[in-house]
């Protein structure tokens, strides 16, 4: 546990202490709030905790794997309401590979839209077949991943949501191929492949 979380509890425990103190010097006469302050207090530890266990992992993951980005995975983990009940790095794997599954379906939305469109040009329109094709393939990996992670077969999941990662890539270079045309879902891939390196970071922190 890093220093900084230690003197947080301790600032915590502290504040706590003197409340608790002063709330009997006085003969419990204001009892109601000393519960009410007690509540806060525990509230404000669980949520210290729980930031603390994204932070760490996060920066554990980054430092281990270049492809990570600190802020975003913290971001992007502290904005999912899931996240609430996590109390250690492996009780964020299911999270993050939840989040990755989600993505994908999103972006296949998208593409699907964008092959609405009748002016696309025939290359254009063979590139976001294969995004689509990916995509779809993406998300039963994902999915089994997630089932090996339950079963603690981190091995096999390490291979399908690697297997995954060639989704956001692939598409992106299929758009590559020609000179001058710019990928219409630049920001999808980049967005999907940090959310899915992410929990394989956290699985190799956990073998």
């Amino acid at each position: 546990m890093r220093a900084s979380t230690l003197t947080k509890y301790r600032v915590i425990f502290f504040l706590y202490k003197s409340h608790f103190k002063l709330s009997f010097s006085s003969k419990m006469e204001n009892s109601f709030p000393s519960v009410c302050t007690f509540i806060a207090f525990f509230f404000l530890l669980l949520v210290s905790a729980r930031s603390d266990v994204i932070q760490d992992s996060c920066d554990k993951a980054a430092k281990g794997d270049r492809n990570i980005n600190f802020d975003f995975c913290v971001a992007s983990l502290e904005g999912n309401p899931k996240s609430k009940t996590a109390a250690s790095t492996e009780s964020l794997v299911p999270i993050s590979i939840e989040m990755a599954i989600s993505n994908a379906t999103s972006i296949s939305s998208i593409i699907s839209k964008l092959l609405e469109n009748k002016n696309l040009d025939k290359f254009t329109r063979s590139c976001l077949e294969d995004c689509a094709e990916l995509y779809s393939d993406a998300q039963p990996s994902l999915e089994t991943g997630g089932q090996a992670v339950e079963s603690k077969d981190y091995g096999t999941a390490k291979t399908v949501i690697s297997a995954a990662l060639d989704a956001p890539v692939t598409c992106e270079d299929g758009f590559k191929e020609r000179e001058g045309l710019v990928s219409p879902l630049t920001k999808e891939n980049d967005e999907f492949f940090q959310l899915t390196v992410v929990p394989l970071a956290f699985i190799n922190m956990l073998n």
